[in-house]
């Protein structure tokens, strides 16, 4: 659990929440008030159950064995299956293109909605990320956001969204990054749990460390749902049950927090410097 892939080979950016992936196309959405941000309808639901399909019987398997997934935790879930079916939020560190699929295997039957970056879905990959359940949010639309809050409010009536809260997807980093604080938020707002995910990894084998020059080998740990302190005051609310799933979801990966290095904040800062 606690193997480094040491990949400074990245290009990691400066600031910690910001993506170095470059998305090549553009169609051109616009994500106002007017956009489905969850789309109800009978085609797109048709679509969504044979993505689903797909999922079960050929993509899980080949991502089982292409990041050598293994899943550790899923009693928690079963341990609180009627409290979550009831409308859960879950976040984890983002450290693969894949790892959206191995959350999505985790946690089955529940079929997550996962907020993601507006250009993924105005790029090439769009179409596959909103069957996935991929939410784009409106960061440059102030009518489109307040659509997008009332959307997922709704959605969280009975459903399951995942938000990576560290704001980007940053390939085999170890470290836990500083969180945005919008699963604490929604947490506060809806009433939620927030379930505490957390990637960590293995060092790969000769054949895959050397012939197919696998750089390391995935743990997906779950944890128990992180209920909001209802004692606390609005504000102090969302910092405690951000604080307190950054904190979870270190321990999870096999990280002291104390040790990590970044510290359990909202994500305000930049990084200093490569691990």
């Amino acid at each position: 659990m606690n193997y480094d892939p040491k990949t400074h080979k990245f290009p990691f950016p400066e600031d910690t929440d910001k993506h170095y992936i470059t998305v090549k196309k553009d169609n051109g959405l616009v994500f106002d008030e007017k956009y489905p941000y969850i789309d109800d309808s009978a085609f797109f639901r048709f679509k969504k159950a044979l993505v689903r399909f797909l999922l079960y019987i050929l993509v899980f398997p080949v991502a089982t064995v292409r990041m050598g997934l293994r899943i550790r935790g899923r009693e928690n879930l079963k341990k609180h299956k009627e409290l979550l079916k009831q409308g859960a939020i879950s976040c984890s560190n983002h450290v693969h293109f894949w790892d959206y699929i191995c959350i999505m295997k985790a946690i089955r039957p529940f079929k997550p909605y996962v907020i993601v970056w507006s250009r993924n879905i105005r790029g090439e990959n769009g179409t596959v990320s909103r069957l996935t359940g991929g939410i784009p949010f409106p960061d440059d639309n102030i009518h489109g956001a307040g659509a997008f809050m009332r959307a997922v409010r709704k959605m969280l009536n009975g459903g399951w969204l995942h938000i990576y809260a560290e704001g980007s997807m940053w390939e085999y980093y170890k470290p836990v990054r500083p969180f945005k604080s919008g699963a604490g938020s929604l947490a506060v707002r809806t009433k939620k749990p927030i379930v505490p995910l957390a990637f960590s990894y293995r060092e790969p084998g000769f054949i895959r460390k050397k012939i197919f020059h696998q750089i390391a080998l995935f743990d997906l740990n779950i944890g128990e749902p992180i209920f909001v302190d209802d004692t606390l005051s609005p504000s102090e609310k969302e910092n405690d049950i951000t604080k307190r799933a950054h904190d979870e979801v270190c321990r999870l990966a096999g990280i002291d927090p104390g040790e990590n290095l970044y510290p359990p904040i909202f994500n305000n800062s930049k990084r200093v410097d490569y691990y």
